[in-house]
């Protein structure tokens, strides 16, 4: 109840992972067990996809998938990733766009983790004139590294690096 009064209803920009991700945030009914930890489903997603959306026992936001991964330490870290991604991909000069093997050879020195999206799985780091977005949580939701997925916005100044 909580979630639905704070979230609910609340228009998201698509995700640049995931499908879009869900359009709208909405609670539905819980799953899961007492030994588990309780988890709901925390929207409808864009498109016909093989995971969900859903809040966790603590909180986090992420998806179920061939498991329970999350993404983000809140849905507060979500929405600031999704808001981050919309505005860095207006304002960026370059978006490279790299997967599989080749993120984790990501050089992230000279980089700080942006810890307004509370980033778990996937995680957003900003340099002097840049953004990354580095996501992982589809590829451990589905234990795939062909999954893993970076974005790096490139030529952004200071209003563009949402400082």
């Amino acid at each position: 109840m909580a979630f639905q009064e704070r979230w609910g209803g609340i228009a998201l920009p698509p995700a640049p992972a995931y499908e879009g991700g869900p359009r709208v945030l909405e609670a539905d009914v819980p799953e899961g067990s007492t030994e588990d930890g309780w988890r709901f489903p925390a929207g409808g997603c864009r498109v016909s996809m093989a995971h969900g959306f859903e809040i966790g026992p603590g909180g986090e936001f992420g998806i179920d998938a061939d498991r329970w991964t999350p993404l983000h330490a809140s849905t507060e870290g979500w929405v600031e990733a999704l808001a981050l991604a919309d505005h860095a991909g207006y304002w960026a000069e370059t978006i490279t766009k790299i997967k599989g093997d080749a993120v984790e050879e990501l050089d992230l020195d000279g980089f700080e983790p942006v810890h307004e999206v509370q980033g778990l799985a996937d995680t957003w780091w900003r340099g002097k004139d840049s953004l990354i977005a580095v996501y992982r949580g589809e590829a451990s939701g589905f234990d795939a590294s062909r999954c893993l997925r970076a974005h790096i916005y490139g030529g952004l100044d200071a209003w563009g690096l949402g400082k």
